[in-house]
């Protein structure tokens, strides 16, 4: 049944092929000869297929742990180097349809306020992300074909690219909205977005239809097919991931990346993104109702073998988890955090009260995000609102070649210093900059290509002198 060239759901995420794997995972756990010849595969940075990287997942060896951890480390900086790229999430609607059991928005749910943004309480978000510093947004709204058309998505994201606030302007805005039709994939294309997200929640059929057992998104085949739909719509950039703690975490490893391998079959190219959501406790959600909850030290496990088998897919982490948490799986394979994260509707520019909270789930980094930025520069990571590769073309199949030949940093890490300059210019405060001004002095002196460094030299001036939006 397993076919990674199929279109058909159960055929390219085979349930026998899963278990099978994680059979054989089980069975070689401690088997020191089979994880080294998977390791000696993983160092040539080409990635691993979905049953060698469960391998390393169950894997009880403590060295070879060590030794995974130390790889995923190791092809992070090779690929990615010390940048991170920050965004925010913004809510557009929380009206749905659906009846998904981990999430607040249920139709059920009768006390959670509900709320739908008008195109000028849009443009005041905006306005409020744009003055924290934001550049990069994910657009969210529940599933609703009366409240959320699609119509209105492509409106929202029109007004979104509008608003030119003081310097601001968002340069690049994803997509995570329910799956939707050919013709839709092809009117987002046309609307110019970014990566359109989305969470398969689990790979697990039978598990995935008592999660959602009423509205549209009780079609599994329909769900898990929305990727292909969408890269035949013209959308290149495709964004994966699970909700973990609704089913074993091993069964979904392994789902995840058979998603990968089909997308690369198919298409050319796998996907964009990877995110590594957990549950987290909500409006009338208790995670702990869910009894395949996992630890800090299996979540960055976790982490590092999908950093070793998709050395080319950006790993985005949100707010969901802890400053503590988060700090100990950048290093891991991290690329992309959110920062002063709201996940409610009108979080930004006017919040509802906590006690009318219509918040999708708990954030537990609150920082704001100077905070986040000056966090991040002190551990020797540079801060990135780089949106270049996605306005140059450089998205799909032509991002993948640059990334998969460790040579994207010739292209982020110049435009990451920029774009970290312009944000010390108009948003840091004063020790934010103060720091940012000193790590960007040592990261141009990085830089390999002395034309390139004379070039960010002379734009980092000009962006002192109030230009804006230099890009390689």
């Amino acid at each position: 049944m397993y076919n990674p060239k199929s279109m058909e759901a159960e055929e390219f995420i085979s349930h026998e092929e899963i278990l099978e794997t994680l059979e054989y995972a089980e069975k070689n756990k401690n088997n020191a000869y089979v994880i080294d010849e998977i390791l000696a595969k993983a160092k040539l940075k080409k990635g691993l297929s979905h049953r060698e990287a469960s391998v390393l997942l169950a894997c009880e060896i403590p060295e070879k742990n060590n030794e995974i951890f130390a790889l995923a480390e190791q092809i992070k900086k090779d690929f990615y180097g010390n940048r991170i790229v920050l965004f925010a999430p913004l809510y557009l609607s929380n009206y749905c349809v659906n009846g998904c059991v981990y999430c607040p928005y249920h139709f059920k749910n009768k006390h959670i306020p509900r709320r739908k943004l008008s195109q000028e309480e849009i443009r005041n978000e905006v306005i409020a992300l744009q003055d924290m510093g934001h550049k990069r947004l994910a657009i969210e709204t529940g599933e609703d074909p009366v409240n959320n058309p699609i119509e209105y998505v492509l409106e929202s994201i029109k007004t979104i690219y509008g608003v030119k606030h003081k310097n601001g302007a968002i340069r690049r805005v994803n997509v995570n909205i329910a799956a939707t039709t050919v013709e839709n994939y092809k009117k987002l294309h046309d609307a110019g977005i970014g990566t359109y997200i989305l969470f398969q929640e689990t790979y697990h059929k039978e598990s995935y239809e008592k999660l959602h057992p009423t509205g549209p998104k009780h079609n599994y085949k329909w769900h898990t097919e929305a990727m292909d739909r969408a890269m035949q719509g013209g959308i290149d950039d495709v964004g994966l991931g699970v909700l973990y703690g609704l089913e074993s975490y091993r069964y979904e490893f392994a789902g995840l990346l058979m998603h990968a391998e089909h997308l690369e079959a198919v298409h050319g190219v796998g996907p964009h993104t990877i995110s590594v959501p957990r549950i987290k406790k909500a409006d009338d959600i208790d995670p702990e109702a869910f009894d395949n909850g996992i630890d800090d030290d299996t979540f960055a496990k976790i982490v590092a073998c999908i950093r070793i088998a998709v050395p080319y897919t950006g790993m985005i982490i949100s707010t969901r988890e802890s400053e503590e948490c988060r700090k100990q799986i950048l290093r891991l394979g991290i690329s992309q955090i959110s920062g002063g994260s709201k996940t409610s509707v009108g979080g930004y520019f006017n919040p509802m009260p906590e006690d009318e909270n219509s918040a999708q789930f708990d954030v537990s980094d609150r920082r704001p995000l100077d905070d986040v930025i000056k966090w991040l520069m002190e551990m020797g990571y540079v801060p990135s609102f780089c949106t270049a590769c996605y306005r140059s073309g450089r998205t799909g199949d032509r991002f993948m070649e640059i990334c998969k030949q460790q040579q994207i940093h010739n292209f982020c890490q110049p435009n990451a210093i920029m774009t970290l300059k312009e944000y010390l210019e108009d948003y840091a405060s004063t020790e934010t900059r103060k720091i940012g001004v000193e790590l960007i002095k040592k990261e141009v002196e990085k830089l390999d290509d002395n034309n390139i460094k004379l070039t960010v030299k002379d734009n980092l001036g000009k962006i002192e002198d109030g230009l804006r939006d230099f890009v390689f």
